[in-house]
């Protein structure tokens, strides 16, 4: 079991739900101890047995940072997720929410199913004071930086004031992770004249001018807007937030294979090729998804961090830096109390009534 002493600062972390099992994952505890010096303590959630002995093989054993918590099932990508949260309540995924739940870990961090971990996550951890629906936020690359991308998927059937309230956690998960001070949000449209877009952008728009003390609205923007240094947060409802995720991911792979291709075409591109590798390294860096290792599921009474499921030690270890930057920003706390004066402002009457 884990210690309750300074537990709430704690990363939990599921070992066994991830593609390349939970020997990538103890590499990338390895790396994220070695490396961020400052975390308090990891807890890996899973099977004893299969994980005692990879963390002897990676010199792990008798690290004081570092604790495991016994579970005998594993949520696997094939099940369902309210079938495996109901049946598996011994696997890695459900003990490790129950160790946020419980205050014994402060973020849970899991490659595992998706849809289970939403579902598991709202179910155990309920909804936070104020916040109708959770959401996911993704960060993306733009010119010059990068971007929060908000609802990534959670919630498809949005209304007016889910929006708003992404607005607010995309708006604070930009800070702690991009260090932006007042993070300028935009509303994914079709276009920015007036008018342009169905009711659910109408009202939207109304909406995050009533709240606008509260965020650094910078009004509706459309897609060309998207990767040029125009917003540092993307709002949008999950179903077109998730076409758009997955459609960056999908292009950065098809231009990298196709940059490969078109630099190995004949040997005075590969010479040039060679020449330009820090360039092409440093865009490598700059557009990787696994940059910042997932995305959480904000809005919850307590954090949750979804990596893909075919992450590297890479990305897991940068999934585990992004959990301890939200412990140690205390965001929940700070989401709350804007949500409730957002909500505030929204219940009251227009100022033109």
């Amino acid at each position: 079991m884990v210690t309750t002493s300074g537990a709430g600062g704690r990363v939990a972390v599921d070992a066994m739900g991830g593609d390349l099992g939970p020997a990538e994952v103890v590499a990338a505890v390895k790396l994220a101890l070695h490396q961020y010096h400052t975390i308090s303590g990891i807890t890996l959630v899973g099977d004893q047995a299969v994980l005692r002995p990879l963390l002897d093989h990676a010199g792990l054993t008798g690290e004081n940072r570092l604790s495991v918590f016994h579970a005998s099932e594993v949520v696997t990508m094939d099940d369902k997720p309210l079938q495996a949260l109901k049946k598996k309540k011994d696997s890695s995924m459900v003990r490790a929410i129950e160790l946020v739940k419980n205050h014994e870990a402060g973020v849970v961090v899991s490659c595992g199913n998706t849809g289970a971990l939403m579902a598991g996550g709202t179910l155990r951890l309920r909804m936070m004071e104020g916040v109708a629906r959770p959401a996911l936020a993704a960060i993306c690359p733009r010119q010059g930086g990068h971007f929060v991308l908000i609802d990534a998927g959670a919630n498809p059937d949005a209304k007016p004031e889910h929006l708003v309230h992404n607005a607010i956690l995309g708006s604070h998960y930009c800070r702690v992770m991009l260090g932006i001070k007042s993070p300028r949000v935009g509303l994914m449209t079709i276009g920015t004249e007036e008018g342009k877009g169905n009711a659910l952008i109408t009202e939207t728009n109304d909406l995050l001018r009533r709240v606008g003390d509260l965020i650094n609205y910078s009004g509706s923007i459309e897609g060309f807007h998207v990767f040029a240094e125009h917003v540092d947060v993307v709002v949008c409802d999950g179903f077109v937030g998730n076409i758009m995720l997955k459609s960056w991911e999908s292009l950065v792979k098809f231009f990298s294979a196709m940059l490969k291709e078109e630099l190995q075409a004949n040997p005075m591109r590969a010479t040039g090729a060679l020449l330009s590798k820090g360039a092409f390294n440093a865009l490598k860096e700059r557009i990787n998804p696994e940059r910042y290792g997932g995305a959480p599921l904000l809005g919850l009474n307590g954090n949750i961090l979804k990596a893909h499921g075919s992450s590297s030690r890479y990305a897991i270890k940068n999934a585990i830096r992004a959990a301890h930057e939200i412990i140690k920003a205390d965001m929940n706390s700070r989401i709350g109390a804007d949500i409730s004066r957002a909500n505030a402002l929204l219940a009251a009457p227009p100022f033109d009534a």
